[in-house]
């Protein structure tokens, strides 16, 4: 890619960088260069197969480059074109907040087939981020309403876009603080969270990718139930009458979390859902009433 006067096509510049993304360990070398050259062209992935011989401009070769050195450097591919599609949805997306993941997408499912049948629910998002869970939630619930609390403002600054983005700000609220703080004599229908869940002994075996995501978003405390603890023991006191918690958990913590729940007698573990790939991935726990 270094020759200015070599004539590059689609197809020959994907190729050249499939094997440079492979020769740098990225892990989905063709998909990648797909991804990013069908952002610098604002054009959709089939594009590049039917127009496969189409010569690339200077500027277009330029930012091409540009973020073909981003991926090298295992920044992701999300932060380089500055969104992330989640539940049918298209999200804004900095290296301020998580990435919105498929099994995420779990809770959020979770959540709507116990939102449905509730007229004018209200919705506690902890841990925001991106606002992925409450606004995907918000879009698909016309008259339910939610209030956001993440302790990064710059976190928040990128919920509120998405939240104008896809035309629910009026019904959502945005809280900066530290989990229940910012909401203190509330109650809700719900509280949804994917709080940070990873053992801070395991980060530095994480791949270089997901270190470049916000640390505050990935670190759970030293077993990676810190969040857990907390959220379980003061949800009580936030959540209405017949309402639920929902938390996204890592792998092998599902049973600690539901463990953790049912130790309070305060609530009862409803059900724990399993991913795409069968592991526990979703605690939904419900008020016990004594």
């Amino acid at each position: 890619m270094a020759n200015k006067k070599e004539v590059w096509t689609i197809q020959t510049i994907l190729n050249w960088t499939r094997q440079y993304f492979l020769d740098k360990g990225v892990e989905n070398p063709r998909l990648d260069a797909e991804v990013l050259l069908s952002h610098i062209l604002e054009k959709e992935r089939l594009y590049l197969y039917v127009h496969f011989d189409q010569p690339l401009e200077e500027q277009e070769l330029s930012a091409f480059r540009t973020a073909v050195k981003q991926r090298a450097a295992r920044l992701p591919v999300a932060y380089i074109i500055g969104s992330k599609e989640f539940m049918g949805l298209d999200f804004n997306v900095t290296p301020a907040v998580l990435i919105p993941r498929p099994d995420t997408e779990i809770l959020v499912e979770a959540a709507l087939s116990r939102l449905r049948a509730v007229e004018n629910a209200c919705i506690l998002d902890i841990g925001t981020g991106s606002g992925a869970i409450c606004i995907s939630i918000l879009a698909n619930l016309p008259t339910a309403k939610g209030v956001t609390v993440d302790i990064s403002p710059e976190a928040l600054t990128v919920a509120k876009g998405n939240a104008a983005k896809h035309q629910v700000e009026d019904r959502l609220i945005f809280c900066q603080g530290d989990l229940f703080t910012p909401v203190k004599g509330q109650r809700f229908t719900a509280i949804l969270s994917n709080p940070p869940y990873i053992p801070a002994g395991d980060i530095s075996g994480l791949t270089p990718e997901v270190r470049q995501e916000p640390n505050l978003a990935l670190v759970g405390g030293e077993d990676g139930l810190d969040f857990y603890r907390r959220i379980i023991q003061e949800g009580r006191n936030y959540l209405v009458d017949n309402g639920f918690m929902a938390m996204e958990v890592g792998i092998g913590q599902a049973q600690l979390v539901a463990a953790m729940a049912e130790a309070t007698g305060c609530f009862k573990v409803k059900e724990i859902v399993k991913d795409y790939g069968g592991i526990e991935r979703v605690v939904v726990l419900e008020v016990l009433y004594v």
